[in-house]
């Protein structure tokens, strides 16, 4: 996976990343040659742009680059398929954050979905700058990696089972305890909207839980793992169905962002679960205005099978609470509406703690990772009212699609315990450096920084949100008297 990063090279082409606004002060400390050879060749900077500037004998000097403003992470990552084959190294001036940024655009920049077709040709390598991070690159590659292979494979591939044996590869690398319940075990054991949901397909419906850490607060990660969603008995077109093998994402956004926090060692104690399943149509399909129990004993009113992901949702968010967590975080590809609110690239946030919410969109901000919070605006919880069961699994109207999916979740979330919901679409819509069209884990870095912060009390400003709040002091009776005057 890192082949195109080497220790050392007897010979490098050096790269020069520019910023639009520094490229003039740059050209004049160089030979006039290469000044003129930029000019003549019209390159601004622009980001992503690079100009080639050769040396006196045919052969290549230096590669300028055009990067953003900031600091950016994406303009390097066509480097290493569009450069000649060779050996480079990064300016000396590049240091720090600066250079571990261009490393993770070189790395990910090499990445392609080759499980079915191979791709001919060799990368351009890039030395390591010295004093690089090189386990957070790998780190965040790595799980980047893992995600978007998962979310890229085709359901006949990539079924419940295979799911299954994923996470337990993952586990068995850390050494984390695994268990999985499946089929008819998962009625046994309680979990009957998983079963509900899951039941009609060929390939049973799983529960994939894994725990590792024996320190720290308590965080649950629940991701959503319809591997393949058909829309069951109500049926999706099929240009609605073309993508769905990607309907696992937030499964795969979840475990890859466990494999980065065992992978860091950080001091949290974490559990992970997987809902996985199949929404399929068969004789035995769960039905529209069929009423099924849940875990937590709520009963669920089916107003469209093609709401099937919060369905398996709730059983997951039940057990969840089973060790007091103190943070429970969700992932779900769960609605069209958050994407028609905020596009491909945005997930959508929904958070009942203030605190939790603000800390992940400056995490998000920091890894230019970003996400947009949308509110559990408690007066549509009617819209989810039923006749005949405690609670609808979709809202009654076409309005506010998110809003009412994030607010039945919160129904399974007990009081006070706090809980962030992420609604993503888990894809590249279109080819950029770095982002190929295919699955992506949108969301994960900014995930991974927030949790590293959160588990590091006094290592950071998200490391507060893990401690109690404190009861209001009650103050004397005169002191409010005059506060009112």
């Amino acid at each position: 996976m890192f082949d195109h990063l080497i220790d050392r090279a007897a010979q490098a082409v050096e790269i020069v990343p520019l910023r639009a606004q520094r490229l003039e002060a740059w050209m004049k400390r160089q030979p006039q040659s290469v000044g003129q050879w930029i000019r003549a060749a019209g390159f601004t900077a622009k980001p992503g742009s690079t100009c080639l500037v050769p040396n006196g004998e045919g052969g290549l000097a230096q590669v300028v680059v055009g990067i953003e403003e900031g600091l950016d992470r994406w303009s390097m990552a066509s480097l290493p398929t569009s450069l000649p084959k060779g050996d480079y190294r990064l300016a000396d001036e590049v240091d720090g954050a600066e250079a571990e940024a261009a490393c993770f655009a070189w790395a990910i920049g090499a990445y392609r979905f080759q499980r079915y077709k191979k791709r001919s040709g060799d990368l351009a390598r890039l030395v390591w700058p010295a004093g690089v991070d090189r386990p957070a690159v790998r780190r965040t590659v790595a799980a980047l990696t893992l995600a978007r292979d998962l979310i890229n494979t085709p359901a006949e591939d990539m079924g419940p089972p295979h799911l299954a044996a994923a996470a337990r590869a993952v586990a068995k690398a850390h050494k984390a305890k695994f268990n999985v319940i499946v089929g008819d075990d998962l009625l046994k054991r309680n979990y009957p909207a998983i079963h509900a949901v899951g039941r009609a397909a060929a390939r049973p419906p799983h529960l994939i839980d894994m725990s590792w850490g024996t320190s720290g607060p308590r965080l649950v990660l629940v991701g959503k793992g319809v591997c393949f969603d058909s829309g069951g008995l109500d049926l999706k077109p099929s240009s609605g169905m073309l993508l769905m093998k990607k309907d696992m994402g937030g499964a795969a956004l979840m475990l890859a962002l466990s494999r980065m926090i065992m992978d860091a060692g950080l001091k949290v104690r974490l559990r992970l679960l997987i809902p996985a399943v199949e929404n399929a149509v068969n004789g035995n399909a769960y039905r529209p205005l069929d009423v099924i129990r849940t875990r937590k004993g709520i009963t669920v009113e089916i107003g469209n099978t093609d709401a099937e992901g919060r369905v398996i949702l709730c059983d997951a968010l039940a057990e969840a609470h089973r060790d007091k967590p103190d943070l429970i975080l969700d992932a779900a590809t769960l609605t069209g509406a958050a994407r028609v609110a905020l596009g491909p690239d945005l997930p959508a946030l929904f958070c009942n703690d203030d605190d939790v919410a603000e800390a992940l969109l400056r995490h998000a901000k920091a890894e230019d990772d970003p996400m947009w919070r949308l509110p559990l605006h408690k007066g549509y919880r009617a819209l989810l009212d039923s006749k005949v069961a405690d609670i609808s699994n979709v809202g009654s109207g076409s309005f506010a699609g998110a809003i009412t999916a994030a607010l039945y979740l919160q129904e399974f979330i007990e009081p006070g315990t706090r809980w962030a919901h992420i609604d993503t679409f888990a894809w590249n819509n279109r080819d950029r450096p770095g982002r190929p069209e295919g699955g992506e884990a949108l969301g994960l870095r900014a995930l991974f920084s927030f949790v590293q912060a959160w588990a590091q009390p006094g290592k950071g400003k998200g490391s507060a949100i893990i401690a109690p709040k404190p009861a209001p002091r009650p103050r004397p009776v005169n002191q409010r008297t005059r506060r009112r005057r």
